[in-house]
């Protein structure tokens, strides 16, 4: 426990500010929590169209276990035991996560989890939500913030011990953290958007396809991926370029999307009957790419979630890795009575793996558009996982690694990268024995027929 109580002051009140709140609140710390949205937890704050569903895997599970909410968070998913493929041809391919009965993710729906979290943090006697509040100035010397309702009126002056910026990709708080530092900022959009989308749930009440598993069409110009619901329906997210031939500009028409998904999807339109509002109305999301650094000012400041490494969705790790922000954070501040040096210990234990991570997103994207419906990514995924079960102690494929263990990410690639090399250079070694096999065998039958001859 730190020596004595603090004030706190959390901008943003997303998955990474709710659960930071609650960490630091169980440390005994007063925390004020300003949000320019209203609460998530109201109809206002859920616009449709707008929301990836979340993969839950060993990282965030193990952050939200630290403040007691995962059982509760369990009970509000739907486990994900595969991935199933679907192909461009029209075929279907299972692609299992793990080796292992725990080796799963569990879907659960943004709004869920948020409401979730605020309520497990607001329920703490120190913590206090802010909503429709906007952060107008920091000073980051003294730790005054100035903060504005955003329905007007004069803003107001919080003074904070620490301020912790969790106000996501185009943070406030990073700016005025770095602003007039040798700070070095870096940020990557996707030249692919994103809509959202559903498969509903059958008129049988049923599941239209397989609920306990990530669906994917994967597709060189555009993909989709599908996570399930607890009401039997699924969340897609379709994914492709703004503008040119294959892209959402391009969709102008009933007759253009449904010859789109004939063409690109053939076996998900007749899924989603309400494909062709959906695509007129949902709006398309952005996605990008933040590395950053400094994530902190002296004693005072610090960035976690996306205001510090923003990172593409594709291997599910954005909240996982946020939740693990809240944890790494928690455990430094407990470590080390000096807060600057707790601030330093976090950005050290984190920066360098969430580097990695944003690396990992991005080859995992160019996987999932282009290669995991083919049969080389197959075979090798199940050759990884064939090695898994038989060298359990010795060998971890890198998707276990990173999705159902809390190795550090850079660990798990540098690990993945030797086992790879173990695997190169036994595949290296069998066929060269084949090849001397084979020229020995060549020799002895030589050697027969000029004995017959003779």
């Amino acid at each position: 426990m730190n020596r004595r109580r603090e004030r706190v002051v959390v901008v943003g009140a997303g998955l990474a500010g709710s659960l930071v709140a609650l960490y630091l609140a169980r440390q005994g710390h007063e925390v004020d929590v300003f949000e320019r949205r209203p609460d998530p937890r109201s109809a206002l704050a859920r616009p449709e169209g707008r929301s990836i569903n979340l993969g839950l895997s060993a990282r965030g599970m193990r952050a939200l276990d630290g403040v007691g909410l995962l059982a509760d968070v369990l009970k509000h998913s739907v486990p994900m035991r595969e991935r199933v493929v679907h192909s461009p041809e029209g075929g279907v391919r299972v692609q299992p996560y793990g080796v292992r009965e725990h080796e799963i993710l569990h879907s659960v729906l943004r709004e869920e989890l948020i409401s979730l979290v605020v309520t497990a943090a607001e329920a703490e006697p120190e913590v206090r939500f802010h909503f429709d509040h906007l952060l107008t100035s920091l000073d980051r010397e003294t730790g005054v913030v100035q903060v504005a309702s955003t329905a007007g009126g004069e803003p107001r002056t919080v003074t904070a011990d620490l301020i912790v910026g969790a106000d996501g990709a185009f943070s406030t708080v990073r700016q005025e953290l770095q602003h007039g530092l040798r700070a070095n900022h870096a940020q990557e959009f996707l030249p692919w958007g994103y809509k959202e989308l559903t498969i509903p749930v059958g008129v049988d009440g049923q599941p239209r396809v397989r609920l306990e598993a990530l669906h994917v069409w994967p597709g060189h110009e555009a993909m989709m991926v599908a996570h399930p619901n607890r009401d039997a329906s699924l969340t897609c997210t379709l994914f492709m370029a703004y503008e040119g031939p294959v892209s959402f500009a391009a969709l102008d028409t009933p007759t253009a999307v449904r010859d789109f998904f004939r063409q690109r999807f053939p076996d998900a339109e007749e899924l989603m009957p309400d494909l062709v509002r959906e695509i007129t109305e949902n709006p398309v999301g952005h996605l990008v790419t933040v590395r950053t650094a400094p994530w902190r000012y002296a004693d005072r400041v610090v960035l976690i979630g996306d205001a510090a490494h923003a990172v593409y969705p594709f291997y599910g790790q954005g909240m996982n890795s946020a939740f693990e922000d809240c944890m790494v954070l928690d455990e430094c501040l407990t470590a080390h009575p000096d807060r600057a040096t707790a601030l330093a210990a976090y950005e050290a234990a984190r920066k360098p793996h969430t580097d990695v991570l944003a690396d990992l997103s991005t080859t995992n994207f160019e996987d999932l558009r282009d290669r995991v419906h083919r049969f080389g990514y197959s075979a090798s995924a199940a050759a990884d996982r064939l090695l898994a079960r038989l060298l359990p102690q010795r060998w971890v494929p890198l998707y276990a690694m990173v999705a159902h263990t809390t190795i550090p990410y850079a660990d798990a690639l540098a690990r993945a990268n030797r086992q790879d090399r173990i695997l190169r250079r036994a595949g290296a070694g069998l066929a060269l024995a084949t090849g001397l096999a084979a020229t020995a065998a060549a020799r002895r039958i030589g050697r027969r027929r000029r004995a017959t001859r003779r």
